[in-house]
């Protein structure tokens, strides 16, 4: 169902975007941010410190032995021509490291792993031994540290989240749209992919088992951080007033004419654009989304939208 009227929302459309003039005593924004939308929202400190402690470890500190899990088929055009073929799942240790050379003449280092067979491989970095050991950490690339996985778990593992989004994935890792705000237990902590180290196995409250990728360490703004994903408590609680029922479209995803801003964006998410205007009696808020959605508002409340 689509409650909006298209000729009426082409014209509100149209005078908000193109006859200013005809607005008088009330200051316009014609656009507003979605990240300043976003800095409106209640806060969520205690998630964005809950993994950001976890990081590879400083290439000063490795010992032979260190273990790194493979995340792609891909790994070999890292390593030296020769190298022996590695797949996704396979786990390869390091050996050493070592100050070469260049063509150029520059100083590189050159990384030693082995696979489960002791055969040999080699990374080389340009920079030099001293500098590569003044790193915090490093990223092998299409590989994910071992000791990464163990910290997640034992944060993680056989404990309840709230979980903040919608995507989830399939046995066959396939996204799908369900629900938010609902409490997960995660099963087991697994190595991710070439771009989330980290995949996490779920159930829902009706043991339905599902999959999300994340990403770990101190970046606030990392699209797929454990403080995107999760609340450590139940959402609810930071919203009293809304009313049961359209709490159930908030965690199903959808809108209903007459909810408030704030109960759209917890059904939706931020917006991608926001354009207000106001005449002499209202105030009009449009919302759009990257998929199409248009949400009208008056005076902050929903009054027409199309899906």
């Amino acid at each position: 169902m689509i409650p909006l009227k298209n000729k009426n929302i082409a014209a509100i459309i149209g005078v908000l975007f193109s006859c200013t003039a005809c607005f008088t005593g009330v200051e316009s924004t014609p656009k507003i941010s979605a990240e300043s939308v976003e800095k409106t929202l209640p806060g969520n400190i205690a998630e964005q410190q809950y993994l950001s402690d976890i990081t590879g470890e400083s290439p000063r500190l490795w010992q032979p032995g260190k273990q790194f899990h493979v995340t792609d088929d891909r790994i070999g055009i890292i390593f030296n021509p020769g190298a022996p073929e590695l797949k996704a799942g396979d786990i390869i240790s390091y050996k050493d490291m070592h100050q070469v050379v260049s063509l150029t003449g520059d100083p590189i280092v050159e990384l030693v792993f082995s696979d489960s067979q002791s055969r040999e491989m080699i990374y080389r970095m340009d920079t030099s031994e001293g500098a590569l050991k003044q790193l915090s950490n490093i990223d092998i690339p299409f590989a994910v540290e071992h000791t990464i996985i163990d910290s997640v778990k034992s944060r993680m593992q056989d404990k309840t989240f709230y979980i903040l989004t919608p995507v989830w994935y399939d046995l066959k890792e396939q996204s799908f749209t369900e629900r938010k705000f609902v409490p997960v237990k995660v099963i087991e902590v697994q190595p991710g992919n070439s771009v989330y180290p980290v995949k996490l196995k779920l159930s829902d409250e009706n043991s339905n088992p599902f999959f999300m990728f994340m990403s770990v360490g101190a970046n606030a703004k990392a699209p797929r951080g454990f403080h995107k994903l999760f609340s450590l408590t139940d959402p609810r609680l930071k919203y009293p007033l809304i009313k049961d029922n359209v709490w159930q479209n908030i965690i199903n995803n959808r809108i209903a004419i007459d909810m408030t801003l704030d109960e759209c964006r917890l059904a939706l998410g931020t917006p991608s654009k926001v354009i207000r205007r106001a005449d002499q009696s209202t105030l009009y808020e449009i919302w759009t989304y990257e998929n199409g959605i248009y949400l009208l508002f008056r005076d902050g409340i929903l009054s027409e939208y199309r899906r």
